[in-house]
C-alpha cells in the first residue's frame, strides 16, 4: 500500500510539472499552391459563386449498371460483421440502393441548403452556408463553421443545422442562434482535390480560416469530430485570436503524461483521479483500448500507406465502395454491432441518408483523394509535426459520446487543451456524432457557447 502512494506521488509530481508548462505559442500563417503548375503570377479570384448539386441520366444509367454487375461473395457461417461487411445483408442494401433509392430526390435535398464555390491556394472549396430564417429583436447571429472528417461528408450536418440556426422552432431556446458554415474538406466531395504533395490538416485549417475571412467573419466558433477535430485544433493554433471558441467530440491527444496510466489498472486510476464513468469506459482496458484499435485501426494502416492501390478498386465499383464505408459507420457507431447480422445500420440511420453520403463519394469521384488525406497527416509518423506537441490556448468544449472509438477523459483534455471549460459525458452515440444524435450534439455546443460567452 505504501509503495504505491509513493509511486503515485512521484508521477503526480512528474504529471503536475508536466502539464503546468503552458507555453503559449502559435502555428505560423504562412502561404500556400495546392493547385495544378505553379502559381500564377495573377491575383487569386477571389469570388464566392452560387453552387447547385447536379446529376444526370447518363450518370444514374452506369451507377445501375455497374451495381447490376456486382459479384457477391458468401459469407462465414456465424460471421456477421466480425469478418467485416457481411455480404448477406450488402444483398439488401444493393437491392435498395438499386430498386427504390431515389438519387434525384436526395439532390434535391442536398440543395435545400444554399452551396457555394471560392478559390483559395489555388483550390475550389465547396461549402453551404446556411443564415438564420428569423432572429430575436436585437440579436445577431453567432457564425459557427462546422468540419466533418473521412469517411463522411458535409451531408452529416443537415439535421443538425436546423437545431443551430433555427432552434425556437426545433424546440429549443433561442439564446443562442447560429450562422453555419459546412465546407467539403479538399479532396472530399465537391471541394477540388490538391494536385501537390504534403496537403495536410494545418493547409486545411489555414483555407478554412481563409474562408471564414472572405465571408467576413473576424471572430467565429469551430466544431469538428475525426479529421473535422484536427483541422478545427489547427485553426486555434494558427489564429486564436479569431477563434471565440472550439468545440470537439474527438481529440487527438498525443503528447500525453496520462496515457499509459489506465495499464496500472482501475484502481490506479480512481486514486489519479479518474471518474467512475472514465473506469466504465476505458475498462476492461485490453478489450475496450487495445484490442479495439487492432481492430479499427486497418483502413489506417493502409490509407497512411498506399491509398491509392486500394482507391483504384472503390473508385471502379459502386458497391465495393458502398461495403467499405458502410462498415465504419456500424463498427464506429457501436462496436457491439458487429455481432448483428445486419451490423446495427440501420438502428441509427437509415439507408436513404447512409447511401447519400455514399453518392457524395462515388459521382465526384473522391475516395481516392479523401484517402490521401491519412497518409499527408500520418505516413511521416506521429508526433513528427509540430502542432502534435503544441497545447490549445482558446476556449475548449469537450462532448465525449460513449461509443467512440477511444474514450478521452476529461483529464487527458485539459492537457491539450487547458483552457477547457465544458466537458460531458453524452448519454448515448458514437463517432457521427452531429449525423446519429443532432440534438444531444446542438445542446452541447449551445452549453458551451453559454460558458464562452461569460468568459
Amino acid at each position: 500500500m505504501w509503495l504505491e502512494l509513493l509511486l503515485a506521488s512521484v508521477l503526480g509530481l512528474v504529471i503536475y510539472w508536466f502539464v503546468s508548462r503552458d507555453k503559449e505559442e502559435t502555428l505560423p500563417l504562412e502561404d500556400g499552391w495546392w493547385g495544378p503548375g505553379s502559381k500564377p503570377s495573377a491575383r487569386e479570384d477571389e469570388s464566392i459563386r452560387p453552387f447547385k448539386v447536379e446529376t444526370s441520366d447518363e450518370e444514374i444509367k452506369d451507377l445501375h449498371h455497374r451495381i447490376d454487375g456486382f459479384r457477391a461473395s458468401p459469407p462465414l457461417e456465424g460471421s456477421r460483421f466480425h469478418y467485416g461487411f457481411n455480404s448477406s445483408y450488402l444483398k439488401k442494401v444493393v437491392s435498395y440502393w438499386r430498386n427504390e433509392f431515389d438519387w434525384r430526390k436526395q439532390v434535391e435535398t442536398l440543395n435545400q441548403y444554399p452551396h457555394f464555390k471560392t478559390k483559395i491556394e489555388g483550390l475550389d472549396i465547396h461549402f453551404i452556408h446556411v443564415k438564420p430564417p428569423q432572429l430575436p429583436s436585437g440579436h445577431t447571429p453567432k457564425p459557427l463553421l462546422m468540419v466533418h472528417g473521412w469517411p463522411g461528408s458535409f451531408y452529416e450536418f443537415y439535421k443538425i443545422i436546423p437545431l443551430l440556426t433555427d432552434p425556437k422552432a426545433n424546440g429549443l431556446s433561442d439564446e443562442h442562434v447560429f450562422e453555419v458554415i459546412c465546407p467539403s474538406i479538399p479532396g472530399y466531395g465537391f471541394s477540388e482535390a490538391s494536385s501537390k504533395k504534403g496537403f495536410n490538416t494545418v493547409a486545411t485549417a489555414r483555407i478554412f480560416y481563409k474562408l471564414m475571412s472572405r465571408l467576413g467573419f473576424q471572430k467565429f466558433y469551430i466544431q469538428g469530430g475525426d479529421w473535422g477535430s484536427l483541422i478545427c485544433t489547427n485553426m486555434a493554433q494558427l489564429v486564436p485570436n479569431h477563434v471565440k471558441g472550439l468545440h470537439l467530440n474527438v481529440a487527438f491527444i498525443t503528447k500525453n503524461i496520462y496515457t499509459p496510466t489506465p495499464l496500472l489498472g482501475p484502481r490506479f486510476g480512481r486514486f489519479l483521479g479518474y471518474t467512475e464513468r472514465d473506469i466504465e469506459l476505458l475498462y476492461p482496458f485490453k478489450e475496450k483500448v487495445f484490442y479495439s484499435i487492432m481492430r479499427e485501426s486497418g483502413y489506417l494502416h493502409i490509407q497512411a500507406t498506399k491509398p491509392d492501390t486500394v482507391g483504384c478498386a472503390l473508385n471502379d465499383s459502386p458497391v465495393g465502395l458502398a461495403a467499405y464505408i458502410l462498415e465504419k459507420f456500424s463498427t464506429w457507431t457501436n462496436q457491439e454491432y458487429r455481432d448483428l447480422e445486419d451490423g446495427g445500420l440501420e438502428r441509427k440511420f437509415s439507408l436513404e441518408d447512409l447511401l447519400t453520403n455514399i453518392m457524395i463519394y462515388w459521382t465526384t469521384g473522391t475516395i481516392v483523394s479523401s484517402q490521401r488525406f491519412y497518409k499527408e497527416n500520418m505516413g511521416q509518423g506521429i508526433m513528427v509535426h509540430r502542432h502534435e506537441g503544441m497545447k490549445v490556448f482558446v476556449p475548449t468544449g469537450f462532448a465525449a459520446f460513449p461509443c467512440e472509438l477511444l474514450h478521452t477523459p476529461e483529464k487527458w483534455v485539459k492537457v491539450k487543451y487547458p483552457k477547457l471549460i465544458s466537458y460531458s459525458y453524452m448519454e448515448r452515440g458514437g463517432h457521427f456524432a452531429a449525423f446519429e444524435e443532432p440534438k444531444l450534439l446542438a445542446q452541447d455546443i449551445r452549453k458551451f457557447v453559454s460558458l464562452a460567452e461569460r468568459q
